[in-house]
């Protein structure tokens, strides 16, 4: 055989072999399809033109790059060079720079609105067997990321202050309610790290409405407190959540209705101070709560 058609040969069963392994079109199919295709035209700019990245092809270039063994921008416009030759368009650049700023111009609420959509689908098609006595199980949790050391980063999202100002990259917390069963994300709060109103209990609270009756939420000690077991309670949601160090300590089980062997049901009283960001009224109507304390050894 010629050398030259071998070399031809070998180079088209390797770009086969890439486009196969180049997930952007099957990203490119779902964000398209008819479940999605309403919000993704709704979050869509307006005055986004036609170019050699649209938005949509944009978005599922990223989500290939950020999913990919190799998540260098370079690698995934080579790919995206690759499949548009094979599909008979004009040859393109592989310079990465049209690529980056038509990332750069994504509205940041296309890929959180359509990954809570996505996520929402997923748990609703759970089927009963998958859940805990037919009910639904949420999972909540926090997580602080680093993010790119940009000026608007810096201002909203402040560095950690153990590090030297202008040492240390801008981070942010993220609040995340999952579906036990699929794995799904069902909500996302994204606050800065620090300051007052960027706990984790304040995450949670923004996302409550995704809560419906008969849900299980389970989280850890950080959820543990009284006036989340009322509004909760007040939603009809179960909650599990494991008990904060102060009140860990105070537990006697000689008290409260025994069930088992340190396993027993307690009334937690309302605490005598009212916090800063719950009304007069709000807390008038607030009552007791029962719960069930289960100490594991």
């Amino acid at each position: 055989m010629n050398a030259s058609r071998e070399i031809d040969r070998h180079q088209q069963e390797s770009h086969r072999q890439q486009l196969e392994r180049d997930g952007s079109h099957a990203f490119f199919n779902v964000l398209t399809s008819p479940e999605l295709f309403t919000t993704l035209e709704r979050l869509l700019p307006d005055n986004h033109r036609e170019r050699l990245f649209p938005p949509t092809e944009t978005l599922s270039m990223f989500l290939t790059q950020a999913l990919s063994q190799d998540r260098s921008c370079q690698s995934v416009v080579n790919r995206s060079a690759v499949s548009r030759c094979h599909s008979g368009f004009k040859v393109c650049s592989t310079n990465t720079s049209g690529y980056c700023r038509a990332r750069a111009r994504l509205p940041l609420a296309l890929p959180q609105e359509l990954a809570i959509e996505c996520g929402r689908a997923a748990s609703d098609a759970v089927p009963d067997s998958w859940k805990c006595n037919g009910r639904p199980v949420r999972l909540v949790d926090g997580a602080t990321i680093a993010m790119p050391d940009t000026g608007d980063n810096q201002a909203r999202y402040p560095q950690s202050t153990s590090q030297a100002q202008g040492l240390g990259f801008p981070q942010c917390r993220l609040v995340c309610l999952l579906c036990q069963a699929s794995g799904a994300l069902l909500d996302c709060e994204i606050s800065p790290r620090a300051g007052k109103g960027n706990d984790e209990q304040s995450g949670l609270r923004e996302q409550l409405d995704v809560l419906e009756r008969d849900d299980i939420l389970i989280g850890d000690a950080y959820y543990c407190s009284y006036w989340l077991f009322c509004e909760l309670s007040k939603r009809g949601v179960d909650a599990v959540f494991e008990q904060n160090g102060a009140r860990r300590k105070k537990t006697d089980f000689r008290r409260g209705r025994r069930l088992g062997h340190n396993d027993h049901v307690v009334t937690l009283k309302k605490p005598e101070v009212r916090p800063e960001w719950m009304s007069e009224e709000e807390y008038t109507r607030t009552h007791r709560v029962r719960s069930m304390y289960v100490n594991f050894e």
